[in-house]
């Protein structure tokens, strides 16, 4: 049994020289057992950060900027940098060969590989660009009739929001929007906060797991079952939860989900994914030309023309290092990595919190605000002073800077962090 600090070294060693491995997950594996949480390696990541820094060394972290801003997209890894730059170069000895009679090909392993990381059949899988292509395919291709209600909420993402303005405005639909009170950790409160809006003309209820503005958490499946127990459909807005929490796709008990593999699974930019619940497939249009616009073949939503088949075909390599990690140990280092500079602020004068320390509340987004300044403004600072990249977040009640780490995010980073936070409390 190969001892923790031999399989830290031997891994180190592997992220860097398998980046063009057509088996990569493999060859990590060669020499090692497949590892569990149980097969000797310690999982409180307090512990472990031995472990954390050599996944540091898989991406090309810069050693000057700090980068806490992983909510907006999340960096490739090295081998997946790799790999894009190797199939680009591929596909410029001979475009059309490479392109449509290789890599078009190899587009079915890929689904394969994505569903078994969703827990999903690949025959409702659809790899496209983003999180927004996903969900504005449900939500132009839904068959809706004027009159017909859907449940939105004014914390959801605006290219969301919009998609669902037009159809408004353009089919007659009407929007009804739901007040949350955040940050909860009332399931109950939540949840009611959705079913109170359901009449009996509701047809669709569009829900964001994990709220891009704060990192709040959503029960989607007790909202789920609550509409699928009035005939209402569900569509979910997945991009800052996939890769990042521990869950399979068809137990959030949705209709219709999307997300941008550029953000968690740390895909190149441009990747995303479309679910769609097999028997519901018939019932969403193309978005894109198809010959069979209203068939019952996920592929129909791939229709993009040329597309970018590197970007597309260099997403295995960061799904390899995501299930080398694990998706339960992943998400309980992001959960640590914001609470481990949370718990150091907390108690500051003056210091206010849009998001919850509960792990099943939040995960790894984390904002913050400080009384008597704005977001921008600490935002501003942060960066000026200690070179840390943050976002500045105002919306509805929200006046704050969201802090969000990644894997390759190291204590010493949040401790100039907390240090930033600390001098910016006493000089308000």
């Amino acid at each position: 049994m190969t001892n923790r600090r031999s399989f830290i070294r031997q891994t180190a060693a592997l992220l860097g020289s398998m980046a063009l491995h057509q088996h990569a997950q493999a060859a990590f594996f060669k020499e090692m057992p497949p590892f569990t949480p149980t097969n000797g390696l310690v999982t409180d990541p307090d512990s472990e950060d031995d472990f954390w820094r050599q996944v540091r060394m898989a991406y090309a972290c810069s050693p000057t900027l700090i980068n806490l801003n992983n909510g907006g997209v999340c960096p490739s890894p090295r081998a997946t940098m790799d790999a894009l730059d190797y199939y680009n170069r591929m596909c410029n000895e001979a475009p059309s060969y490479y392109m449509w009679r290789i890599l078009d090909q190899d587009r079915e392993p890929l689904r394969h590989n994505l569903a078994a990381l969703a827990g999903a059949d690949p025959e409702e899988i659809a790899i496209n660009r983003n999180a927004t292509e996903a969900l504005n395919t449900v939500i132009f291709g839904l068959n809706l009739e004027p009159g017909d209600e859907v449940v939105v909420c004014k914390f959801d993402y605006p290219n969301m929001l919009n998609a669902w303005k037009q159809r408004e405005k353009r089919d007659g639909i009407k929007l009804v929007y739901t007040d949350l009170d955040l940050p909860s950790e009332d399931a109950e409160a939540l949840t009611q906060a959705y079913v109170s809006k359901f009449t009996s003309k509701t047809r669709v209820v569009h829900l964001t797991h994990v709220i891009n503005w704060t990192g709040q958490i959503l029960p989607v499946r007790r909202i789920a079952d609550a509409a699928h127990a009035r005939g209402i459909e569900v569509v979910v807005d997945g991009a800052h939860s996939f890769a990042a929490l521990n869950y399979k796709i068809p137990d959030l008990g949705a209709d219709y989900f999307g997300t941008s593999l550029h953000k968690w699974l740390c895909a190149p930019f441009g990747n995303g994914l479309l679910w769609i619940r097999k028997e519901k497939i018939p019932n969403i249009w193309a978005l894109l030309s198809n010959d069979k616009p209203d068939g019952d073949n996920i592929r129909k939503f791939e229709s993009l023309g040329t597309r970018n088949f590197p970007v597309e075909m260099a997403i295995g390599y960061s799904l390899d290092l995501h299930n080398l990690i694990g998706p339960a140990r992943k998400q309980k280092r992001l959960h640590y990595l914001k609470n481990y500079w949370m718990e150091q602020v907390k108690d500051l004068p003056g210091i206010r919190f849009y998001t919850s320390m509960h792990p099943d509340w939040g995960c790894a987004i984390g904002n913050f605000g400080i009384e008597g300044k704005n977001g921008g403004d600490i935002s501003n600072n942060l960066f000026k002073d200690w070179k840390i990249h943050t976002t500045s977040i105002k919306w509805e009640n929200v006046d704050g800077v969201r802090v969000t780490p990644n894997v390759y995010t190291t204590e010493a980073e949040l401790d100039k962090l907390v240090r930033g936070i600390k001098e910016q409390a006493e000089q308000r």
